[in-house]
């Protein structure tokens, strides 16, 4: 299986990237970035682009493959809608729309969130955009597209959220995660469940467009 990964600076695409790495069904990835990866490894390969708005001059790099990973997101803490919007639904629409053109037999994964809202019209800013960047892009012609909502993501093997926020609450819940996995089993996924769910679902498929943590719980126990 050949894999294209969004993200995998970030703390969840990190996990994805190194579930991919270690899984031998795994022939290549590439990883599209904006700026250099620190992992390097004989599967891998970086495609660094100028832009996520625009795909046209890498075309010809982004075809030939099975699965896409589009774990690239960006918190909603201190961005207005128009600049929250452009990051998590633009270049989500623009990455899929060329690769469903690309790669009409792909299985395309996208890193959601617990809580989106699916009708895309509530009252919480981010839960909305996200929910409406779901529907856009299910609505796109892929072999399969899913739309993966974890909730707490424990990072592991080293793995560091970019955020200085979320670095600063993940040290702080760390003594308290058995306690959270204990009091909510049905929240709580860590980095490699989620990038092993993430590939079951590539190999295999899945009866459901939307995936909450109990679904990948299941798929990554």
């Amino acid at each position: 299986m050949n894999v294209i990964l969004f993200g995998a600076t970030g703390m969840v695409g990190q996990g994805v990237l190194r579930e991919c790495l270690a899984d031998p069904g795994v022939e290549r990835v590439l990883a599209v970035v904006r700026t250099p990866l620190e992992t390097t490894h004989e599967k891998l390969r970086e495609l660094r682009v100028a832009s996520f708005l625009d795909f046209t001059a890498v075309e010809a790099e982004l075809a030939g493959y099975d699965a896409c990973f589009y774990c690239l997101g960006v918190s909603a803490m201190g961005l207005d809608e128009a600049a929250y919007r452009k990051i998590t639904y633009d270049y989500a629409l623009a990455a899929g729309t060329t690769l469903a053109r690309l790669n009409p037999g792909l299985r395309f994964l996208y890193i959601s969130g617990a809580g989106t809202d699916p009708g895309g019209a509530g009252k919480v800013m981010w839960a909305r955009v996200k929910g409406q960047t779901e529907k856009a892009l299910l609505a796109l012609p892929f072999r399969s597209a899913h739309m993966l909502r974890p909730g707490f993501i424990q990072p592991l093997h080293g793995i560091r959220s970019k955020t200085r926020a979320y670095r600063i609450i993940y040290a702080l819940m760390a003594p308290l995660t058995p306690l959270l996995r204990w009091l909510a089993p049905g929240f709580v996924l860590t980095t490699e469940s989620l990038g092993r769910a993430m590939l079951r679902i590539a190999r295999e498929g899945h009866a459901k467009a939307r995936l909450e943590v109990a679904d990948l719980q299941q798929l990554a126990p």
